[in-house]
């Protein structure tokens, strides 16, 4: 995460966490000529715009108070939408039961990417079921990117 992400997601949490929603992810950067800051948010019941809304509302007035993105920027907060991000360890636990893609850092047992379903996060391994009924156990470390991947 760079000096940005991280200075906003300093701000972007307790926000969140008061409104009764999780951060997910921050997002800064280039998309199509112009400077991003992307906000995720989630929540149990799932998110509406009115959270967005509300939440927009008062990210901007903290960010135009601690003046942390030095360019002149679009923020965009939205939901994860069904292919959410899979971030911290207790993501793994919340998620047990649904269908997983995983990317990770290098093979894991002559394997780069996974799909599946996800057992859970056991003894700092995360567990997947995969398609073909095989259980495997990746190391959270090694884990690069995970995602929610509905099969429609």
């Amino acid at each position: 995460m760079g000096r940005v992400e991280a200075g906003v997601a300093g701000l972007a949490g307790p926000i969140a966490e008061r409104l009764g929603l999780e951060l997910v992810e921050v997002e800064y950067g280039r998309v199509a000529g112009s400077w991003q800051l992307r906000v995720i948010l989630d929540k149990e019941s799932g998110i509406g715009v009115e959270d967005c809304q509300r939440f927009s509302e008062e990210l901007g007035r903290a960010l135009d108070e601690a003046d942390l993105v030095p360019e002149a920027y679009l923020l965009e907060v939205s939901s994860p939408g069904m292919e959410r991000p899979l971030k911290r360890e207790a993501d793994f636990q919340r998620f047990a039961g649904k269908r997983i893609q995983i990317a990770m850092f290098a093979p894991v047992d002559g394997r780069k990417r996974l799909i599946g379903q996800l057992l859970g996060l056991v003894g700092g391994e995360v567990r997947v079921r995969l398609e073909s009924g095989e259980e495997v156990g990746v190391p959270y470390t090694a884990v690069a990117r995970a995602r929610l991947a509905p099969k429609f």
